[in-house]
């Protein structure tokens, strides 16, 4: 028996308008463009035209038409909230796909992230922003988790293990499985979490070879697809069929006959009589495992090198993230919730996959999606708006420091781990990151330290007269501290 897994990956960024140097510290709306390229609501509304309603009504009728057929998907928050406040017919669609009972939602990071790569705290933050949205759009709570883009390695299947997920997604790439088969449950090495691995041979074929017409295979029919498909059989417990829902329609045209292939796909697939649909939770409850995946090093789906290059492959890009993420402290400790949802959505990995300067074959895939005339331009685009983002602190920071006293050099105060703090501000970032272990060792000397170096008496006495020192009180009064002193 082999169980066909279909899992479909949905996401549209929000991307950055053509941002000049003349417009740094004057427009602070960095996603509003009315450039065709450039325009969300206008790619949503195409992308909605030519993929999300014809294939979504098409699966609907499918499973209508088969009541063996069962499907995944994980869509982003970014587009979640474009689909909420644009295109709700579409948004009435996917929740249509949830109340047949036969269709899974995964979780994922909610803004399309790398943050695993740059920080852990921002990464669980999203994951689990996702999961409310989830909840919110489908009433699912999800079970299994897919990284951003597919990226994977150990570490990430343990974060996945550790946010109480049963399993985690990855790449079928042979530098992760050696001689092994992708068509297989596998536990990740360092936990207990089952990883699902993509057979990207098959699922290429449809997303990127189905209208390559010097492809030996081509033209691709239902018909063949599910010849391959079956001679699986015995040699495989699952075959993971993972892909962009823009396949359809979008990437490859409704005039290529992709929707014709789909509409035929399931039945040839059944006439197989050992053959069956799984979600993702359902194949790992009903296979066990048959070895242990290994990988240290990151895999991800992008490009040939199956590798991080596709976002952080040249200096552009490595300049563009490393400089995002070092104003993460500052934003999310001193910022406004507007520069808060901004400095997230300028973590969406688009942004650095528009950079990415490949030639040959993946330099075409990355033109073909980039909305700017060259990466340099989206690059440029995107340190003028960090630059108007600096400024926006910048202020913020000065009117903090009116508001708050900063201790004098050599009174500022140093964590057990070695960080400084000079001030309340910093005292709550702290606190906010913190172990209940790093709290309770620095808990006594901070106290003493507000009081008698910040002459902060308000913020000490309370601490003083709480009957609960925890980590959640005390933020609790350090923020109604700064409330006060901020308004």
């Amino acid at each position: 028996m082999v169980s066909i897994v279909f899992y479909f990956q949905v996401h549209q960024p929000r991307r950055i308008k053509k941002y000049r140097v003349f417009d740094i510290g004057k427009d602070h709306e960095y996603f509003n463009s009315d450039e065709g390229n450039l325009n969300n609501r206008a790619i949503i509304d195409k992308v909605s035209e030519k993929c999300y309603i014809p294939t979504t009504k098409l699966w609907l009728k499918l499973l209508d038409r088969h009541e063996e057929l069962k499907l995944s998907y994980s869509i982003s928050g970014v587009l979640l909230e474009q689909l909420e406040e644009w295109r709700e017919d579409v948004l009435n669609l996917f929740q249509q796909l949830k109340d047949t009972g036969r269709v899974e939602f995964l979780a994922e990071t909610y803004y399309h992230s790398l943050s695993f790569l740059y920080s852990k705290d921002e990464f669980f933050k999203q994951v689990n922003m996702h999961k409310k949205a989830i909840k919110k759009y489908f009433n699912y709570t999800p079970k299994v988790f897919r990284n951003t883009e597919l990226i994977y390695n150990n570490s990430i299947a343990k974060a996945a293990e550790v946010m109480g997920f049963k399993a985690v997604l990855g790449e079928g790439w042979h530098t992760l499985l050696g001689d092994r088969s992708p068509n297989f449950v596998y536990k990740a090495k360092g936990s207990n979490i089952k990883v699902l691995l993509r057979n990207y041979q098959l699922s290429d074929d449809i997303s990127f070879r189905f209208s390559t017409h010097y492809w030996e295979e081509h033209p691709l029919t239902a018909d063949k697809f599910s010849h391959w498909v079956n001679s699986i059989n015995g040699n495989g417990t699952n075959v993971n069929l993972f892909m962009d829902y823009e396949t359809f329609g979008e990437h490859q045209w409704k005039e290529t006959g992709i929707f014709d292939f789909l509409e035929h796909l399931p039945s040839y697939l059944l006439k197989h009589p050992d053959n069956d649909f799984k979600t993702p939770s359902e194949a790992v409850k009903s296979y066990r495992d048959v070895g242990e995946i290994d990988s240290d090093f990151i895999v991800s789906w992008a490009d040939t090198e199956r590798d991080l290059s596709a976002w952080l492959g040249n200096e552009m890009q490595q300049t563009a993230i490393n400089s995002l993420y070092s104003l993460e402290e500052k934003v999310i400790s001193k910022g406004e919730e507007k520069i808060k949802k901004d400095f997230r959505l300028l973590q969406t990995s688009d942004h650095f996959y528009y950079m990415c300067t490949k030639w040959f074959a993946d330099g075409d895939v990355h033109k073909y999606f980039n909305p700017y005339d060259t990466p340099y331009d989206a690059f440029i685009s995107f340190m003028n708006v960090l630059k108007d983002m600096e400024i926006i602190l910048e202020g913020v920071e000065k009117k903090y420091k009116k508001s708050f006293p900063e201790a004098p050099h050599g009174k500022k105060f140093y964590t057990y781990d070695g960080r400084e703090l000079s001030n309340v501000i910093d005292l709550l970032f702290f606190i906010s990151y913190c172990d209940e272990e790093q709290y309770e060792k620095n808990v006594k000397n901070f106290k003493k330290w507000v009081r008698d170096v910040l002459f902060d008496k308000e913020i000490a006495g309370k601490i003083k007269k709480s009957k609960k020192e925890t980590i959640k009180e005390v933020k609790k009064i350090i923020k109604e501290r700064i409330k006060k002193m901020g308004d």
